[in-house]
């Protein structure tokens, strides 16, 4: 059977993650990226890599459609990039397969559509302004504003370019900053939720969706968002999931994995910050994997090739065998050259299976970003309780070093 990936730069979803799981299920791998060459690096010598890598404008859904004309007919279409998914959808309704709502993953991605349904929907309604990117930001000086409030990008992923603004000149500073940056990009001026930073883990297929956890996020201090570490919740709490529910309900959103980021606001409801309509990223989904002995790579391709979720009945209960989980995001604190940093590995400490992974290469100069690309590892863990996954994680990282230079 025939598997057409999409994507845009390798990432450890794919590499360690669809890839493995793809192979596993006998399917003949097509990438189609817009790059090809760092894609031939990541998987050199790779039992998993695919068997081809096609270079094509992935970004127009009608270039992606016309290169796959070229390639064998697909069993199944499929994408985890947050930038791809409402082209992923229409090439996979092009082919009559199953897919997501490519209206379902607009609504998601673009976060002032988001607003405006879930508030149109009467599920929640969150104070918010959109400034396209053909208008200056000093027309938002006209705009009655309740401070603090957030800026970020209309379509923007990985905490980047979102902070936290107290003011109107620091609004207008901001929003210019970014523009500097990434001229005539579209932003979005929203209301500060204020709360508990919490995720949910769902994986659909169009008719029945299951909740597989969620994480407990700690992230940087104002006026950045960098995700700093993420402590498995294996039983969020059943009213703030009823809500998030409902908006997901509303948003279309059921086929396929979904990583939803939500706040548990001082009244107790559960307020929506971002859909990221794909499985969660920066490794936790190889956590979730790992944690819950479960293989859900290969569930969530086996949905995409048209498979209804009967397999994984029962998946929200007993999974983990009461085990804790923590990823925990080694940051740089400033810019510079990596000049030490430790290798790979695995080990076991007071019952706490750990895995270190480095995330930037020692001799690697990169500037401070305040995004996840300023992680420089990630230190993945299971134990028996999460006390003591968390002070095995925290020896991991007080016993080793990581150097930056200017």
């Amino acid at each position: 059977m025939q598997l057409h990936l999409v994507a845009l730069n390798p990432t450890d979803s794919v590499t360690a993650g669809f890839l493995p799981a793809a192979a596993e299920l006998g399917l003949e791998v097509t990438v189609f990226t817009d790059r090809a060459e760092p894609h031939k690096a990541a998987y050199a010598g790779s039992d998993a890599a695919p068997a081809r890598i096609v270079e094509c404008d992935v970004r127009d859904f009608r270039a992606l459609i016309a290169a796959m004309s070229h390639e064998p007919s697909p069993d199944a279409v499929f994408g985890n990039s947050d930038h791809l998914q409402s082209q992923t959808a229409l090439a996979a309704d092009w082919y009559g397969l199953p897919g997501k709502d490519w209206r379902a993953a607009l609504r998601a991605k673009n976060k002032a559509l988001m607003r405006r349904h879930l508030a149109d929907a009467g599920v929640d309604s969150v104070w918010t302004a959109e400034l396209p990117g053909d208008l200056d930001p000093g027309v938002l000086a006209a705009v009655d504003v309740p401070f603090p409030c957030v800026v970020k990008p209309r379509e923007g992923v990985a905490s980047e370019d979102v902070y936290l603004v107290r003011n109107e000149r620091e609004l207008l500073a901001r929003c210019r900053g970014i523009r500097e940056r990434t001229p005539a990009v579209a932003l979005v001026v929203e209301e500060f939720l204020r709360g508990d930073l919490r995720t949910l883990e769902t994986l659909g297929d169009g008719q029945v969706r299951y909740v597989l956890g969620g994480f407990r996020t700690r992230v940087s201090a104002p006026p950045t968002f960098v995700e700093e570490s993420m402590a498995f919740d294996a039983e969020p709490d059943a009213a703030a999931v009823a809500q998030v529910e409902r908006a997901l309900d509303a948003l279309g959103v059921g086929f396929g994995a979904c990583h939803t980021e939500y706040v548990v606001a001082p009244d107790g409801r559960a307020r929506i910050v971002e859909v990221n309509y794909r499985i969660i990223g920066d490794q936790c989904d190889l956590l979730l994997r790992d944690l819950l002995g479960l293989p859900v790579f290969e569930w969530v391709l086996r949905v995409h090739l048209g498979e209804q979720l009967s397999f994984a009945e029962g998946l929200a209960a007993g999974s983990g065998a009461g085990r804790r989980a923590r990823v925990e995001y080694v940051c740089a604190r400033a810019g510079g050259t990596l000049v030490a940093a430790p290798a790979a590995e695995d080990l076991v400490d007071d019952g706490v299976e750990l895995a270190y992974r480095p995330l930037r290469a020692v001799g690697v100069t990169a500037p401070l970003t305040g995004t996840n690309r300023d992680y420089l590892g990630v230190v993945r863990a299971v134990g028996p309780d999460q006390g003591r996954t968390d002070a095995a994680v925290a020896r991991f990282v007080a016993a080793r070093s990581w150097e930056i230079r200017p």
